[in-house]
């Protein structure tokens, strides 16, 4: 098995100046897809489900499906619960062999974000498990506004949270679909001053690819979340299946045209990091 904690893969990849995937999962499909990506790049992957994903499958179910897949991995692969709202969604998750939990406190005040992050913090440590936090809001597109992330709230964050890693407001934006906008390297910078911790970028695909590749190298920035972009090729992929022959109505062999497009897009995605 190769079920890996989120501390497990971020911490050499700050140490050695590379960014690993944090990849939004919906199904079964793409998370396999994605587990064959990181395994043809030899990277490791962070299997995320996010609240749409939960919505669809029941924790319970995705923690078991996400330590399948990791138990055939020949890379490190961590079973990843995004964007958790409440204590017992956390604690749920853990329950069900997740082994990192992202708490997301981000739309309250900075201490009730911390009191309550280090609540989760301290259940998953007390587990041998992970957790990441967030400082600022990241907004999203058409939808709420982002609110930065203010490095000397971030210093306090850090250090009284207990994380292993903090996801930044920085110019990042939820379900970007181009990659026309980019990151405050301004802000990051100052981020980075005031805190050792590994530092996470959601909304990644609206980050084009040559800030991304040059943040992973020369940043404490470690972790990119993408979706927006993975669920573009499989919807394209699925589209083109669909429409080929309509007289197909056997999802299973629809959905196995999808595997090799969406590999395609993950192992661009993950090669940007290495």
């Amino acid at each position: 098995m190769t079920l890996a904690t989120l501390s497990d893969v971020l911490k050499p990849a700050l140490a050695q100046g590379y960014a690993v995937g944090g990849l939004v999962t919906l199904g079964w499909e793409d998370m396999r897809a994605y587990v064959a990506a990181a395994e043809a790049e030899g990277a490791p992957v962070i299997l995320q489900a996010g609240p749409s994903c939960r919505q669809h499958t029941p924790l319970p179910i995705l923690g078991k499906m996400f330590r399948h897949l990791a138990e055939g991995a020949s890379v490190p692969v961590v079973a990843h619960l995004d964007h958790g709202y409440t204590f017992d969604e956390c604690r749920i998750a853990l329950e069900s062999g997740f082994t990192s939990l992202m708490y997301d406190g981000s739309r309250k005040p900075l201490s009730q974000n911390i009191d309550e992050t280090a609540r989760i913090a301290e259940m998953a440590h007390g587990a041998g498990i992970s957790c990441e936090g967030e400082i600022g809001f990241v907004g999203y597109s058409g939808g709420e506004g982002s609110d930065g992330t203010d490095p000397e709230e971030a210093a306090v964050f850090a250090r009284e949270s207990g994380v292993d890693a903090m996801a930044i407001s920085v110019g990042n934006v939820h379900l970007q679909q181009d990659k026309e906008g980019g990151l405050d390297e301004a802000r990051i910078a100052a981020i980075e001053a005031v805190t050792d911790l590994p530092l996470v970028i959601h909304g990644g695909s609206g980050v084009p690819i040559e800030q991304r590749k040059r943040l992973s190298r020369n940043t404490a920035i470690c972790k990119f979340n993408i979706g927006t972009e993975l669920r573009m090729a499989f919807g394209a992929a699925l589209r083109e299946a669909v429409n080929a022959d309509p007289d197909r109505f056997d999802r299973v062999t629809i959905l196995r045209e999808t595997h090799d497009p969406v590999e395609a897009a993950a192992r661009r995605v993950i090669r940007a990091f290495r």
